[in-house]
């Protein structure tokens, strides 16, 4: 009778039965704390920031300027360190005794503050605003913290057209276009964020408009996703879909699809309108179904097949983390989605798992966590089979919402299970936090987030056993 129910289950969400797998002790390991502390000393004032691997080369990072969108993952890796050592897991053995992970990460993110000034991120203010939103999570009277994020939100929401209905995500290439990438998914987490604080409707709508359209013109019927769109800017029509990251403009690049996963949960955990629930689940079915024998997704599902096929690690971490994100959001239906929940969670221990097998790097020659990531195929040469910080990043995200979903202890041993029903849904109060309204139609939803500082600061305080759980 459990394997009918199962079959049932996995035909409701059209994805194939997925072999249980036990969740990999390397998600728990001392050497993350340790490779992280050894970046974090190597600057005593950092000005550059880790991005990727030398391709090809030593392992070792190669470092970039602030004005760069990963600039904020490392900062951000540090308050996951944080949470995982000071309330996850107070006292765990895999931490290094004395480090303060928040001193450290503010101090790998005070050099990005200035962006609020000038910058060339596009879209991408939202990523680089994680820490100041995990910084005012941490502590709602932080006002230099708060001002970033406006800082950062005001030049987010200068980017949005109401004749298209989207943040513009890249500049150019002419007047007359403006391109929407699927990994903008990921920054209007700082719309819903900022709204949650200040009470300011507009940055909801402007939210949900851009979901929308993305929905409309990024999301195929079989779930998968192109890369770009370009509207006219004149008219909000569409010019041309296609991909500057993968493999043809009719495929699909797996780590825009695992950012669709992701940001879609984030949508629906802010508002609770049912097609961001629905465009999530349709967008991690397809992504789940169409993995390769290895089990980790090679950098575009459409990629010619090859006796040494490219992967991309991150690609598969930032899926597995968003798809455990999708499980506690289904355990929170009425009534639960327990089969559901169950379901995603195992796909993505099975992806975890399998990036561990391919790609974890325990050896003092790597600086990163995992290899096998790619940064971009298309360029020239390729970059990839690459340790990437932001598949470090949630690497050890997607370790933290298992000890939270009670699925694993601070060791990686299995926990009992707790199918999503404690701790926070989306993670960090700064990534997917709270304050949501009724379910709705995708067309419009007022969300009740008008409440001061100091008033949603006992919400907030639920939620802190996640801080920095996804940007």
């Amino acid at each position: 009778m459990t394997c009918f129910l199962a079959l049932i289950v996995a035909s409701a969400f059209s994805i194939p039965l997925i072999a249980a797998q036990s969740i990999p002790v390397e998600l728990y390991s001392p050497i993350i704390a340790q490779k992280l502390l050894k970046t974090a000393q190597s600057q005593s004032s950092p000005s550059s920031y880790p991005q990727y691997t030398n391709p090809g080369g030593n392992g070792s990072w190669d470092l970039f300027s602030a004005d760069t969108w990963t600039s904020a993952f490392f900062s951000g890796e540090l308050y996951l360190l944080n949470q995982r050592f000071t309330i996850l897991c107070p006292g765990g053995a895999a931490n290094v005794n004395g480090t303060d992970w928040i001193v450290d990460g503010q101090d790998w993110s005070e050099g990005l503050a200035s962006l609020t000034t000038t910058n060339t991120l596009g879209h991408d203010v939202g990523f680089i605003s994680q820490p100041f939103r995990d910084d005012v999570s941490l502590d709602y009277a932080n006002t230099s913290a708060w001002d970033i994020v406006q800082g950062f939100n005001e030049d987010l929401s200068a980017r949005f057209s109401p004749i298209v209905g989207c943040t513009k995500s890249w500049d150019g290439p002419t007047d007359n276009d403006f391109e929407v990438i699927m990994d903008n998914m990921q920054n209007l987490v700082l719309f819903l964020f900022t709204a949650s604080l200040n009470g300011n409707q507009t940055l909801v709508d402007m939210a949900m408009s851009h979901a929308n359209k993305t929905i409309e013109n990024h999301v195929r019927a079989d779930g998968s996703s192109f890369h770009v769109v370009d509207y006219d800017p004149t008219t909000g029509d569409v010019q041309w879909r296609g991909t500057a990251q993968g493999y043809s403009n009719s495929s699909t690049w797996s780590r825009g699809q695992a950012w669709g996963i992701y940001g879609f949960a984030t949508m629906y955990n802010f508002t609770r309108v049912q097609t961001y629930l629905d465009t999530s689940r349709r967008m991690a079915d397809y992504f789940v179904s169409n993995l390769p024998e290895a089990g980790v997704p090679y950098w575009d599902f459409d990629a010619p097949l090859s006796t040494s096929p490219t992967y991309d690690t991150s690609a598969a971490t930032i899926a597995a983390s968003g798809l455990l994100f999708l499980s506690t959001l289904e355990s929170q239906q009425s009534p639960a989605n327990t089969s559901g929940a169950q379901h995603w969670q195992q796909a993505a221990i099975s992806l975890l798992s399998n990036t561990v097998q391919l790609g974890w790097q325990p050896g003092s020659d790597w600086d990163s966590l995992l290899s096998n990531g790619t940064v971009n195929n298309r360029a020239d040469p390729p970059n990839n089979n690459t340790g990437i910080i932001y598949g470090d990043y949630y690497f050890i995200e997607a370790g933290n919402r298992l000890i939270q979903l009670g699925l694993a202890d601070c060791s990686g041993a299995a926990g009992n299970g707790s199918s999503g029903s404690s701790g926070s849904s989306g993670g960090s109060p700064s990534a997917s936090g709270s304050g949501a309204s009724p379910s709705g139609s995708g067309k419009s939803a007022t969300v009740s987030l008008k409440a001061p500082l100091a008033g949603i600061l006992g919400v907030v305080t639920a939620l802190l056993g996640a801080v920095s759980l996804s940007i």
